[in-house]
């Protein structure tokens, strides 16, 4: 493809593997592995008694995930749908971040250091695999320049949204997926690469689906705007109409091998059981303010200084906060390379503009944000809410796509000003102070930890095992949801220890039950886990009568549960949790407890 004379338009080689500085990529490589120790030092300490704080029920959900996913494969189960969780429904992981491959990959270290530990081997990993992705496909494709290519990776693999997803989200950062699902659509044009091409890309395309499908769909609808305007630009015409037949070929081998791979989780997802519409999120709360994009994310050099804000809905969804200095410097660097471009570079840089802006003012979500006050102003988003798949995606994690393009943007620029560096001294430093100034504010840091609840040795030492049928079901107190973690932590445990299987009520999840048909996050609450949960908040034990104690052993009854149990501490994910005004609801509901170990243990009458 023709190219500027410094900078290359689109992936394809730039020069021979022999006439690259090696020494750079091991340089980048070292540097995205300290910034991802640096980002979880936290937890490194010892994985199995920290957690991440603002976030530790993700966490404790992609722990259980973890242990599951590697229960399911050295049992021959069905990594896809489950009754360990939910009993009776059990719950559609097709439609759930199953993250299948990772737990299948990493079995063995599950089963050797535990789901917690594991967890933290992905996290950091994908931390350093999304900047090294980044810079193998910008340094081998894009850039000549290594340090071009390692400033734009850097940034990329380090960029707010993925400090603030790296809050527990192993699906969210996983963006090595990004680079090489883009270097397979345009390898795709290659003669004579339609199958090779295109069974590779078929492939990845079911790995990130299980990974991170809503990330994969945010990429394919991202590539999908870029390449149409690209095509549709005059300069590029001609080149389009003869690589369309070899690339619709490609695309073509690419749809069947992932449909055959995925048909049975696409079949669950959108026709199975305790399937959804949408979701259980509004999309006017998880939607990006307007005024984010211009301000600071907390855990940064900027945030511990002071300069963060609170404009995102929580502090994992961070996807834009960029800072004016660095929105400023991606407007110049726009500026120049459009200045210094020839006809074919231009239009790349037309489409990587439109791409940008369109889902940046999409992650502004149904209604305009400003500064925390909404408007009544509708926006885009509000009319293709209503389509089927858009319906199920948060609009504020829209904004993910805005930072590769300034990623690119920086490396496209320093590219250039290597290969042509300015005449004078003062555009130099200015240059220089530029991107200082708009990235060292940026530079991340750690996640906040702190202490988990342990595991009761109830669980670790097995007693569980006499009082639980195999396969029956136990249940903690409170039940388990997304702000109550403890039951899905214990049988992570279990699964990891192959102490066998025991069954829970509830669990973190999304399902059906929802208002028209959407998700929601666990089942639809009954009397006895309403009563628990009460207690568990307020610190107060709820009026009782017999007609609550009867509807809460009918509750018991429905989950077929054998055993209730206590812990004398309680992990609250969101606020803490009183301990004894569960125990006394628990007793007025069934009676004395029995001491078992370090947990109190009710009995449920037949």
């Amino acid at each position: 493809m023709p190219t500027s004379p410094s900078v290359v338009t689109d992936p394809s080689p730039t020069s021979p593997p022999a006439t690259r500085d090696r020494r750079a990529d091991l340089i980048v490589v070292l540097v995205a592995l300290a910034l991802a120790w640096w980002v979880t030092s936290g937890m490194w300490r010892d994985p199995g008694t920290r957690m991440i704080t603002v976030n530790s029920s993700d966490q404790a959900l992609f722990e259980w995930l973890l242990a599951f996913g590697g229960h399911t494969l050295t049992h021959g189960q069905n990594p896809l749908f489950t009754h360990l969780i939910n009993v009776p429904d059990g719950v559609n992981l097709a439609v759930n971040t199953s993250v299948t491959v990772y737990a299948w990959v990493f079995a063995p270290l599950t089963y050797l250091i535990g789901p917690p530990a594991t967890f933290l081997v992905i996290l950091t990993l994908n931390l350093a695999a999304t900047a090294v992705a980044w810079y193998w496909l910008l340094s081998r494709h894009l850039v000549r320049s290594p340090l071009a290519a390692g400033v734009g990776a850097l940034f990329i693999g380090y960029c707010p949204a993925m400090v603030s997803h790296a809050n527990a989200h192993l699906n969210w950062t996983a963006g090595w997926l990004v680079p090489l699902l883009i270097q397979g659509v345009f390898a795709l044009r290659r003669p004579g690469n339609a199958v090779r091409g295109g069974v590779l890309l078929g492939l990845l395309v079911a790995v990130a689906f299980s990974i991170a499908a809503e990330g994969l769909f945010f990429t394919a609808l991202a590539l999908a705007l870029f390449l149409l305007f690209l095509a549709l630009h005059p300069a590029r015409r001609a080149e389009v109409r003869a690589a369309l037949p070899g690339f619709l070929r490609g695309l073509g081998v690419t749809a069947l091998v992932a449909g055959v791979l995925l048909a049975y989780p696409l079949w669950l997802h959108f026709a199975g059981p305790q399937r959804f519409h949408g979701t259980g999120f509004d999309p006017g709360v998880h939607s990006e303010d307007i005024a984010a994009y211009g301000s600071y994310p907390r855990r940064s050099l900027a945030g511990w200084a002071g300069l963060g804000t609170s404009l995102a809905p929580n502090p994992t969804e961070e996807n834009s906060f960029f800072g004016i200095p660095l929105l400023l410097l991606a407007v110049a660097c726009f500026g120049y390379l459009w200045r210094r471009a020839d006809r074919a570079f231009r239009a790349t840089l037309a489409a990587l503009g439109v791409t940008a802006v369109v889902f940046a003012v999409l992650s502004w979500g149904p209604q305009a944000k400003w500064n925390g006050r909404r408007t009544d102003q509708l926006l885009p988003f509000g009319v293709l809410d209503n389509l089927p798949v858009v319906n199920a995606a948060l609009p504020s994690r829209l904004a993910l796509v805005v930072a590769p393009v300034i990623g690119l943007l920086l490396a496209y620029t320093v590219d250039r000003l290597r290969a042509r560096p300015p005449r004078h001294r003062a555009t130099a430093a200015a240059w220089t102070a530029g991107f200082a100034v708009a990235l060292l504010p940026l530079l991340p840091a750690p996640l906040l930890t702190g202490e988990r609840e342990p595991i009761p040795a109830f669980i670790t030492a097995g007693t569980w095992q006499r009082y639980v049928s195999p396969g029956g079901v136990l249940t903690p107190l409170p039940l388990t949801l997304d702000v109550t973690p403890d039951g899905q932590r214990w049988q992570a445990y279990a699964l990891a220890h192959r102490q066998g299987e025991f069954r829970i009520p509830a669990g973190f999840f999304l399902g059906p039950g929802g208002p028209d048909g959407r998700g929601r996050i666990g089942p639809v609450p009954r009397t006895f886990d309403t009563l628990m949960d009460q207690a568990g908040r307020t610190g107060l034990v709820p009026i009782i009568t017999e007609g609550s104690v009867r509807e809460s052993l009918a509750d018991l009854h429905y989950w077929h549960v054998e055993v209730v149990v206590l812990a004398d501490r309680v992990h609250g994910a969101k606020y803490d949790l009183d301990e004894d005004a569960l125990r006394r609801t628990a007793t007025a509901l069934l009676g004395p407890p029995q001491r078992v170990d370090d947990v109190w243990l009710w009995k449920v009458p037949a």
